[in-house]
């Protein structure tokens, strides 16, 4: 097994703990996962991160997001910062960029998948 994976029946037991089946997590909503981009991945990687966050939210459509920040390691606290910087009304971005570029499942799933059953 590669480092970082999670065995198959691992991740089905997750996934069914976040859905309503099994568990209150997302009892009221129906979202499984969210797609997301190879290219998107490659323009977060290009920030020169040391690791990325994902935070998720909702639009202003009802919409389940999941955006994403590049993070560096920082050695005197031991955690991992984000690297966004926002003017002093905490409104506008001065520094890094937060990435939306997912796509929830239900509608952009894999019926077929294993996760999915």
């Amino acid at each position: 097994m590669k480092k970082n994976t999670v065995l198959l029946k691992d991740a089905k037991t997750w996934a069914k703990r976040w859905r309503k089946e099994e568990g209150d997590y997302n009892k009221h909503h129906k979202l499984k996962a969210f797609l997301i981009p190879k290219v998107d991945l490659q323009e977060v990687l290009t920030e020169g991160i040391d690791a990325a966050r994902a935070y998720i939210g909702i639009d202003n459509n009802g919409v389940e997001r999941l955006m994403i920040v590049g993070t560096k390691y920082d050695e005197k606290t031991g955690n991992y910062i984000d690297m966004i910087t926002a003017d002093p009304t905490n409104e506008v971005l001065t520094d890094g960029d937060i990435y939306d570029f997912t796509r929830p499942c239900p509608s952009a799933c894999d019926p077929d998948s294993p996760l999915n059953k």
